[in-house]
């Protein structure tokens, strides 16, 4: 039998990381939210609240669920105020040497039987896993974007995850409202394996000058029924995450088919990350979003 998750633990205050916030509290969970930087915290406990009364508005939830949800997020300082969780997430940046020092630094504030997850979308469960003092209680939880809207959540186990943790996080996903697939711990796991290589032959597209930023979208959203065109998705899901996952895909299953476009790896150096940085290759920083190319 796996533990019933009732307080959650959540490292990361961006946009993943104050959706799975969101998410949790409003299924009745207490949440302790973590961030290195004091003002991103801030910033992601009023994401929340805005993302809320947009429910509110839309008669969703009432606003006494709204309060109540706010009222279960503590944002704490320290991995020491993780304590009382039964599942701490971690929803950082995309970098495996970030996670597994947070990991390390983790696992001594949390009491033997709490679980750990990653919300990884792409990195191996298993090495990070290792990285802590409980493989057998770790787990890839990957929650989609925006988390309070979309519905999947994909369940990733180690090779060391022990059955009562997946069962346990299966039931969380649950009482989330969520979703469950399950994926293998092989590269970029199910959605991204599929999706970051289309996104990454859109960008070769543009590169090569077969169409433009328009061109392509428009062809994607009105050809193949996409809700949004595939640049437009990449600037939505940061440009830097794009590359990231790439690269993991790259490394991982050492095939040429997943070589990061050149123009991809151009726009990361530059600072054009997409929506959270105001280019990519839209521009951003007007009215109305304007294709770069």
């Amino acid at each position: 039998m796996g533990i019933e998750i009732k307080t959650v633990g959540i490292i990361g205050a961006g946009q993943m990381g104050s959706g799975i916030a969101h998410v949790c509290s409003l299924a009745g969970l207490d949440v302790r939210m973590n961030d290195r930087d004091p003002e991103r915290l801030r910033n992601g406990l009023a994401t929340v609240n805005g993302n809320l009364l947009r429910q509110v508005s839309k008669g969703a939830i009432t606003d006494d669920q709204r309060r109540d949800a706010i009222e279960r997020i503590v944002p704490v300082d320290t991995f020491d105020d993780f304590g009382p969780c039964d599942l701490v997430i971690e929803a950082a940046t995309e970098d495996e040497a970030i996670k597994r020092s947070i990991f390390n630094a983790l696992c001594p504030s949390l009491r033997p039987e709490t679980m750990v997850a990653t919300n990884t979308s792409s990195i191996s469960i298993t090495r990070l896993a290792a990285s802590t003092d409980r493989p057998e209680r770790f787990i890839g939880i990957h929650f989609m974007n925006p988390v309070p809207v979309m519905q999947l959540v994909e369940l990733i186990r180690g090779i060391a995850t022990e059955d009562p943790t997946y069962e346990s996080a299966k039931a969380f996903v649950k009482r989330l409202g969520k979703i469950v697939t399950v994926s293998e711990d092989f590269p970029a796991f199910i959605v991204n394996r599929i999706l970051l290589p289309m996104i990454n032959e859109a960008i070769y597209t543009l590169y090569e000058g077969v169409g433009s930023v328009d061109s392509i979208d428009t062809a994607m959203r009105l050809g193949a029924n996409h809700p949004m065109g595939p640049l437009q998705l990449a600037d939505f899901i940061g440009l830097d995450t794009c590359l990231s996952i790439m690269q993991v895909l790259y490394e991982g299953l050492a095939d040429s088919k997943y070589r990061p476009c050149p123009l991809l790896v151009k726009y990361v150096e530059a600072g054009w990350l997409g929506r959270k940085t105001k280019r990519g290759f839209y521009d951003y920083r007007g009215a109305e979003p304007v294709p770069t190319r």
